[in-house]
């Protein structure tokens, strides 16, 4: 996978696009507090896609793509409950519940094909220091 910037990525493109479709869709929500939460997982999705590819390491990146996948899971959450409260319509819960999903998706796959290039520096994880036994 090469990539100049993340604006290149697809995953954030859709991302964008996807958060654009939240604002819309929830527009005439009266629930503040849905509506707020709804939005603001849908912007962290390609936020934290940017915020990765920008820290400058893959280690980092990835984590940062965890972090995104896990506000792809919010988002399906607050669309499904959006759905049943009748917050947003038939057509805009089918659309953004799709969407979300194959983001997801290629959230993942993103993750994967960078964890297997992580260098070997990058995957050394920090001995644990042996636990000093109390003395009696």
């Amino acid at each position: 996978m090469s990539y100049h910037s993340f604006e290149d990525l697809e995953v954030w493109q859709r991302g964008c696009r996807l958060a654009v479709d939240v604002f819309r869709a929830f527009a005439g929500c009266k629930n503040f507090t849905t509506k707020d939460q709804a939005q603001r997982a849908a912007l962290s999705v390609p936020s934290n896609v940017a915020e990765g590819a920008e820290r400058g390491g893959t280690k980092e990146f990835v984590r940062f793509l965890n972090i995104a996948k896990g506000s792809s899971g919010e988002l399906r959450t607050q669309i499904y409950i959006a759905r049943k409260l009748s917050f947003i319509s038939s057509k805009a819960f089918n659309a953004l519940l799709n969407e979300s999903k194959e983001i997801s998706a290629m959230l993942q796959g993103l993750r994967r094909s960078l964890a297997s290039k992580t260098s070997p520096k990058e995957k050394r994880v920090r001995r644990r220091m042996p636990k000093h036994k109390p003395e009696n």
